[in-house]
């Protein structure tokens, strides 16, 4: 079992009678410069149990009654338990489908992972990794809430790279033989989300096998073109990273105060997350370009021209896209300028970890430059006309390069791409309890 990293989990749900529509409230860490659309969230929720008064919107973590708010989400917290509007299920998984206005939906499956199996800090080997670089500073104030708090409610999704479409598909052509738990609009824009339950079985059991052999050492290294040099990579953080590191930062101080017998089981330590395929055809993934602010175009070109031949690469500047495969290349944009850069021989797995290395150098040097991460070619090229302003276009991300690039690069560069809209962020649903 050295690479099981999944648990069965005891979820908790709403009784019977609960409106799901209000109950299920976005991602805590969206819409965090639209005050609005919390005050609207909360209207519309009223008095009714929500999942609102279980969490923190992060628009709200600088406020002066950040203390009196999270003190209120513990006692709410402990009342919905003692009344009964939380119950807890036998242990078991929940297959979840959800349509956000796309042709096709998500789907995953809801379970809990093992935080001793999971890691964040740079160069980690651990079997569930982040995608991207994990900013340590967030991690406090999300601690605050957790500490004092006897559930959880993951907006985490985690990714597995199953091309062929084998472990999570399937399962959703046996739905009309499984329990449904819950079919619901979701408030603000966010569609509609069932799901179905899975007792804990021999379909589970299967669910897991297949997970674990995402573990296996020949398949791994011939997907990837990799060696037993570079770590396996079953699991990556797609979404929620910082509640996963808030997770793993709080099992840490829960851990100090346990024998070895009390933390192989005890509740702190696994994290409750959908795990979806990054094959979904649902998950839409973005590249997001860079534009650089308060430079000159050629010095720019120039000076990135000579980090990349001084990394042992080729680098210069053409009209056009090489001939050559074995080049990262970007078109990119000024007001007087524009062409193809072009980085043969690259060093880095990805294109995205090629342009980012070169550029964070020359920021470091220039501390007048700016740099913003832009969603959208035709905005980059609008900025980049205005003079001292360029522009760099990044290529589309292929799914299987997202996990390459962390096995290969270790975490992406921050702001690597873009995985869905907020509104299509996960929603509130499902609790585990977290204390013993």
């Amino acid at each position: 079992m050295a690479n099981r990293c999944t648990r069965i989990p005891e979820i908790m749900f709403p009784r019977e009678g609960v409106d799901l529509s209000k109950w299920a409230v976005i991602a805590c860490d969206q819409y965090t410069s639209q005050p609005d659309y919390w005050a609207e969230t909360d209207k519309t929720v009223g008095d009714a149990p929500s999942t609102l008064r279980l969490t923190l919107p992060e628009v709200y973590l600088e406020d002066a009654d950040v203390a009196a708010r999270t003190e209120k989400i513990h006692q709410t917290m402990q009342q919905y338990v003692q009344d009964g509007t939380l119950r807890t299920l036998p242990a078991g998984v929940v297959l979840t489908e959800r349509w956000s206005g796309g042709s096709c939906p998500r789907r995953g499956i809801v379970l809990s992972v093992d935080l001793e199996a999971y890691e964040y800090t740079p160069g980690s080997a651990s079997l569930i990794r982040p995608t991207e670089k994990t900013v340590v500073e967030r991690i406090p104030p999300r601690l605050k809430v957790r500490q004092g708090a006897c559930l959880e409610l993951p907006h985490i999704m985690i990714l597995i790279d199953d091309p062929d479409r084998q472990i999570i598909e399937p399962l959703f052509e046996q739905t009309a033989s499984y329990d449904k738990l819950y079919d619901t609009d979701l408030m603000q824009n966010g569609g509609h989300i069932t799901g179905w339950f899975l007792p804990n079985g021999p379909e589970t059991e299967a669910i897991e096998a297949k997970l674990e052999a995402l573990c296996d050492r020949e398949t791994f290294n011939k997907k990837y073109g990799c060696t037993d040099a570079q770590a396996l990579l079953p699991y990556a953080v797609g979404d929620g990273n910082h509640s996963m590191a808030t997770a793993k930062a709080y099992w840490e101080e829960v851990k100090k105060g346990l024998t070895a017998e009390e933390q192989e089981n005890h509740p702190a330590r696994f994290a409750l997350v959908e795990v979806v395929n990054i094959h979904d055809e649902s998950l839409i993934i973005e590249p997001i370009h860079r534009a650089l602010f308060g430079v000159d175009a050629d010095e720019l070109l120039g000076a990135l021209t000579d980090f990349y031949n001084g990394e042992g690469c080729k680098a210069y500047v053409a009209d056009e896209a090489p001939k050559s495969e074995n080049a990262h290349f970007f078109p990119f944009c000024s007001a007087n300028k524009s062409g193809v850069f072009i980085v043969e021989n690259p060093k880095w797995a990805i294109p995205v970890a090629t342009i980012q290395t070169g550029l964070d150098a020359y920021l470091e040097t220039h501390t007048s430059a700016k740099i913003d991460y832009i969603h959208g070619t035709d905005v980059v090229v609008s900025l980049a006309e205005k003079p001292g302003n360029l522009g760099f276009i990044l290529p589309d991300i292929a799914k299987n390069d997202l996990f390459r690039g962390v096995v290969f690069d270790g975490v992406l560069p921050r702001k690597t791409f873009s995985m869905g809209e907020a509104h299509e962020k996960r929603y509130y649903m499902e609790a585990k309890t977290i204390v013993k």
